[in-house]
């Protein structure tokens, strides 16, 4: 009797598809709702590893420029009305400020200092922004995949026991399928999940250290606009 039923159990195919289409309805959803997850987890991730591929890189030119000995006003005209980074975005809005700062007489408006950092502070908060755009979903995928894969196997051992409940039988043929297609939106759902909060602790790493780059830039600039406001 034993051997007829591992026989028997040898025969089915295990394989995910198969599990996959042996399924039940909500299982089936459950499954694919998680792959679709999964999917955008790693487009996320790779979008954000060459935005801040490409952020670094226009910070590090932007920098060499705005040290390289070359007047402010200047580089503000080469960079114009359409700043193309965010270094460039963060400067022109601080300077935008400054040239309104001016009256026609050349005296400068009182708070003209504060109102650059805060113009600044704006622009940077602009620009974390963009660099942490999408990091929600990754934290919402890594928290809940795992419990909406076993809500899929749960509902899928339920479904098992009621087929072993019509069939009155608990051999392993009948027991093992059913337990496989449940346990299956579960792996799924790790498979969603431990990517994704692998990716958003990285992700958010890299984003808290650009936007200090960020910062650390306005602080160095405020500072240089303030010897010229005391020179003034």
């Amino acid at each position: 009797m034993e051997t007829e039923v591992l026989a028997a159990a040898s025969e089915i195919d295990f394989s995910i598809w198969a599990l996959f289409l042996r399924a039940t309805l909500v299982v089936k959803l459950v499954m694919i709702s998680l792959f679709a997850a999964s999917v955008w987890v790693w487009a996320i991730y790779i979008q954000k590893v060459l935005q801040f591929r490409i952020a670094r890189s226009r910070a590090a030119a932007f920098d060499r420029a705005f040290w390289s000995g070359e007047p402010l006003d200047e580089l503000y005209d080469q960079i114009g009305d359409a700043p193309g980074s965010a270094s460039e975005r963060i400067f022109s809005a601080a300077m935008t400020e400054w040239n309104r700062s001016h009256r026609d007489d050349g005296a400068l408006i009182l708070g003209t200092q504060a109102r650059i950092e805060r113009t600044m502070d704006v622009a940077i908060a602009k620009e974390r922004d963009r660099l942490t755009s999408g990091l929600t979903f990754l934290a919402t995928t890594g928290s809940t995949a795992p419990f909406v894969g076993l809500f899929g196997t749960v509902w899928g051992i339920k479904h098992a026991f009621e087929q072993i409940a019509i069939s009155q039988n608990t051999n392993l043929a009948v027991v093992a399928p059913g337990i496989a297609e449940a346990l299956l939106a579960t792996g799924i759902g790790l498979v969603a999940a431990i990517p994704a909060v692998i990716f958003y602790n990285k992700l958010s790493r890299d984003a808290d250290r650009i936007t200090g780059n960020y910062e650390a830039f306005a602080d160095e600039f405020a500072t240089i606009l303030s010897r010229q406001l005391d020179a003034a």
